[in-house]
């Protein structure tokens, strides 16, 4: 991979995914996430792995439409690990992420829930 700016804070990475996915890089995308993360999308579904998450952008991106900023919310950190989260602008719930403290100091994507879904009732 090519040098990318890295995520010193948590709150970096909500920043980054959105200049990444508008610039359609899926391999920067992939970068954002340790190598076994888990990305609990399409809906329904998990895309475990760095390599798998960067196939499934390089599918999405082309045919998506620019990403727009959104707030984060408080962050909570504990040690290494750091729980990240936008409210959607449509409305939809909330985006979470837990994130970890690389060796570097920045920080990586472990777990990523992009979208809540409430259940069918």
């Amino acid at each position: 991979m090519s040098e990318r700016e890295k995520a010193y804070r948590p709150e970096d990475l909500t920043r980054l995914f959105v200049e990444r996915a508008n610039a359609k890089d899926a391999e920067g995308l992939a970068a954002l996430y340790e190598e076994d993360a888990v990305m609990a999308f399409p809906p329904g579904r998990q895309t475990v792995g760095r390599a798998a998450i960067q196939s499934l952008w390089a599918r999405l991106l082309p045919s998506m439409p620019r990403f727009e900023p959104e707030p984060p919310l408080p962050t909570l950190i504990s040690g290494d690990l750091a729980l990240t989260s936008t409210p959607p602008k449509d409305g939809a719930g909330a985006r979470a992420q837990v994130v970890r403290r690389q060796p570097d100091g920045t920080w990586l994507r472990v777990l990523d829930q992009p979208e809540f879904l409430r259940p069918a009732s």
